[in-house]
């Protein structure tokens, strides 16, 4: 039997429908030479779909999120496959200074700010444009001001999915006034292909030999601690569910940046996970100093998402590229300012296979 010709690459544009302030939001389907799917929405510069096979050649989406726009836009979406913005992860009480000045943002997460604030990145639509057939980008301006950051920020972020089904993200941002920026996507992943399965049985190994510890309110203690003799040493395969006990937290589960290995700066592999009943394994490699691996702890079963699936705690896990929480007020972590006539450059690369 002849081989089946790969397919044409293609970007489709569709209505995904319609923001709250009025806006029209476009879904920009890309279709590589295996007929593998990347969705992506202009809302959050989100990762709606993302479909790949498993070891018997069966496709399934691996992210989580929701059938229609509908549910991105709904109250207590958990940042579903979101570029989240200006500053990822946690600031401590909503505070930092610059220069000697002192900056107020939203606390949206108990004491602390979180994710760029109450309507921070992924809670706005980008603009999006299809750069040739495999290649999407999307731009966004942030005015000074805006959730309380200086300066006016132009943000532009580009997916390109490979023929070898490598999600490739790029990031570029500048600004005419000093101000933090830390960008990540926060999509969710379930390597099983069934929304609502737990991940716990998954295999995750992350190269890093010294992770983040933090308090009670997830804020750095400023320590950056080795790995070794606890239950954040991951740089041997290990079953997702098996540290969970002994890592604690309420609700628990991981929640924590770990320091990846090697030359900041350099793309390189930051972590490696597999599903068993599926095969498919995902790499992650990045140009950031960290990850964050969490286990979707604060999943409860509210969020109904693709195919009416609940999902439940520890149904999603993310691998979410950054520097470290908290670094505007964590002098000895790397700088997160970003200064005029600098460009903030950054790339992470998830790369699907099955074993």
């Amino acid at each position: 039997m002849t081989a089946a010709a790969p397919l044409r690459p293609s970007v489709h544009i569709t209505h995904h429908g319609v923001a709250s302030d009025g806006k029209e939001v476009r879904l920009f389907t890309i279709t590589n030479g295996r007929g593998h799917v990347v969705s992506l929405s202009e809302y959050g510069a989100a990762v709606v779909d993302l479909c790949v096979a498993d070891r018997n050649q069966i496709v399934g989406d691996v992210s989580l999120g929701y059938d229609s726009l509908h549910g991105f836009l709904g109250k207590g979406n958990p940042y579903f496959g979101a570029i989240v913005g200006r500053v990822g992860n946690r600031i401590a009480k909503g505070r930092f200074s610059i220069e000697g000045r002192e900056y107020v943002l939203a606390c949206n997460n108990g004491v602390n700010h979180l994710h760029g604030g109450v309507k921070g990145f992924d809670k706005q639509v980008w603009s999006g444009t299809a750069d040739g057939a495999q290649t999407v980008s999307f731009s966004l301006f942030s005015r000074d001001g805006d959730e309380g950051y200086p300066g006016n920020l132009q943000a532009t972020v580009t997916y390109h999915w490979s023929d070898t089904d490598e999600l490739r993200i790029d990031y570029v941002a500048t600004t005419d006034k000093a101000t933090p920026v830390n960008l990540t996507n926060h999509a969710y992943f379930n390597l099983s292909g069934m929304p609502g399965t737990s991940i716990l049985g998954h295999i995750i190994q992350i190269h890093a030999e010294r992770y983040v510890p933090v308090s009670e309110t997830l804020i750095p203690t400023g320590e950056l601690a080795p790995v070794e003799g606890t239950p954040m040493d991951l740089r041997q395969p290990t079953r997702v569910g098996d540290n969970l006990a002994a890592v604690g937290g309420d609700p628990v589960g991981f929640d924590h940046t770990f320091v990846i290995s090697g030359s900041n700066g350099q793309l390189r592999l930051a972590a490696e996970v597999r599903e068993p009943g599926s095969g498919r394994r995902m790499r992650v490699l990045t140009t950031e100093p960290g990850v964050q691996f969490y286990t979707g702890n604060f999943l409860d079963g509210s969020q109904r998402g693709k195919g009416g699936a609940a999902y439940g705690q520890h149904s999603g896990f993310c691998l979410e590229t950054q520097h470290y929480p908290d670094s505007p007020n964590q002098p000895t972590f790397p700088s997160v300012i970003l200064k005029p006539g600098q460009t903030y450059r950054t790339t992470t690369v998830y790369a699907f296979d099955a074993i």
